[in-house]
């Protein structure tokens, strides 16, 4: 069963996108969140948006902000670090955080591109930080990846996969950290053979995605690929009898890592901003989510 920990201090690193999204799902539940940037103007800005999304959705509780990296911290529970993605600034932030955080704290950073040993090895307190990495946006696509680090000790990992359920988050834990992850390795093979068949000239920018939203993204938004492969077979051995030659002769014409650059990078922008113009893109993002918030409400009612 679940540890109550709710009324407990969580700290948020950054109030960019991602760390209002986490500060709204702490909040949201019941968490005394503090938001923590070095601008006070960008805090109070931070908050004002975080509590009207808030009050938008109907639930949650103020938020306090800080640009005094000490009172953040002091006290928390948990620290979910959302700075930008450089490893220096990181370095430097942990640096600062190890001299004063407490020895039950878990460290977690929002990073989808640093290992966490990149940042942590030299850290007092290592043995607590590890990657919470979310999905953009958190507050409406669940997926939360927990990584650790080698010399992260098990019970933090496990507090933080705990703490990611009763915030309503969908954790998945990574028994090592490894590049990209898990879920940035799938989408960057995804990523590259999309890449080649634009290249190849196979099928337009638009059709690819036609493929994905149409097709494929149908059957993931509820089954992973493993799963649908057994479904479409009697179970998965038998999936591997029928297809696993094909599967292996297709893939074998895949070819090397392309670059994403240059000719191929201008034409997929081209074809891209025809489908979307640059300045519709908030309005899009907009529409995404909302089709992700229908997505969710919709898996929690079948």
């Amino acid at each position: 069963m679940a540890t109550k920990m709710k009324k407990e201090k969580v700290a948020i690193i950054g109030s960019g996108l991602i760390g209002r999204s986490w500060a709204m799902l702490f909040a949201g539940v019941g968490y005394q969140v503090t938001i923590y940037d070095i601008i006070p103007d960008i805090v109070s800005k931070a908050l004002d948006e975080t509590e009207r999304e808030l009050n938008k959705l109907g639930k949650g509780r103020p938020t306090a902000g800080t640009d005094n990296l000490k009172a953040a911290i002091t006290g928390a529970l948990y620290v979910q670090e959302c700075v930008p993605e450089r490893l220096d600034i990181k370095k430097k932030l942990y640096g600062e955080v190890d001299g004063f955080v407490g020895p039950d704290t878990i460290l977690a950073s929002s990073t989808s591109t640093f290992m966490p040993s990149l940042f942590s090895e030299d850290l007092k307190h290592r043995s607590q930080v590890l990657v919470a990495h979310p999905v953009n946006p958190p507050y409406y696509v669940p997926l939360v990846e927990i990584v650790p680090a080698p010399w992260t000790k098990p019970e933090f990992t496990a507090k933080a996969r705990e703490l990611m359920t009763e915030i309503g988050q969908k954790p998945v834990t990574l028994s090592r950290q490894i590049e990209g992850f898990a879920l940035n390795r799938i989408q960057y093979a995804i990523l590259n053979e999309t890449w080649r068949l634009v290249s190849d000239g196979i099928l337009s920018v638009k059709d690819i995605d036609v493929v994905m939203s149409e097709g494929l993204g149908m059957r993931y938004a509820f089954l992973g690929p493993l799963e649908t492969a057994h479904l479409n077979a009697e179970g998965m051995l038998n999936y591997c009898e029928r297809y696993s030659n094909t599967i292996y002769a297709v893939s074998e014409t895949m070819g090397p890592t392309p670059r994403m650059e240059g000719k191929v990078a201008e034409q997929v922008a081209k074809e891209l901003e025809e489908m979307v113009p640059i300045e519709k893109l908030p309005e899009r993002r907009a529409w995404r989510d909302a089709c992700l918030t229908k997505l969710a409400q919709l898996k929690k009612n079948i």
